[in-house]
């Protein structure tokens, strides 16, 4: 069951990255139209750079859904298959580790609680707690950062749910899925 629910969010993930794949590629071209015309979107650019941050922050959470991460196999392809295992495991336990963190800094970060504690008014927010992550806009666009910076909770909670799945699933009935 859970093996299924992170295999539909890595593909929910990888159908996003993909988009946004585009949307950047779009983007850069729409730049490069208008710069030669002499007609310059200078948005474009934050624009193509922040849906860069989010493909590779959704497109890394699914990779570690399908273990396709950038690895060192030196140790792992020299020991016993049983050894072997023992290490995936010890992986899986320091990237579950770091997605839990990753969790945790982004509650640090956005301090939900205290955001609503302040009846979601951020200036209140502001007062209480000087952190200014809802008050900052993004330079040209002029939206708030925090929405971009949203991907974070998007990265954490597929990290946190694609690492429990490897911790709780044998390798064995992975394969079988």
């Amino acid at each position: 069951m859970l093996y299924r629910i992170s295999a539909t969010w890595a593909r929910v993930e990888l159908w996003a990255a993909a988009v946004l794949a585009v949307c950047v590629t779009l983007l850069v071209l729409l730049n490069v139209v208008t710069r030669n015309t002499g007609n310059a979107l200078f948005w474009v650019d934050e624009l193509a750079i922040y849906a860069m941050a989010w493909m590779t922050f959704l497109g890394a959470s699914a990779a570690l859904h399908y273990r396709n991460s950038v690895v060192i196999t030196l140790l792992p392809d020299a020991v016993s298959l049983r050894t072997k295992a023992v290490i995936v495991k010890i992986v899986d336990i320091i990237v579950f580790g770091f997605a839990l963190a990753m969790l945790w800094f982004c509650w640090r970060w956005f301090m939900p609680l205290e955001l609503a504690r302040a009846g979601f008014d951020t200036k209140i927010f502001q007062g209480n707690t000087f952190n200014f992550i809802y008050a900052e806009p993004t330079s040209t666009l002029g939206i708030p950062k925090y929405i971009f910076w949203s991907v974070m909770w998007l990265f954490a909670l597929g990290a946190t749910l694609h690492s429990t799945m490897h911790l709780m699933t044998a390798p064995s009935q992975i394969e079988k899925s």
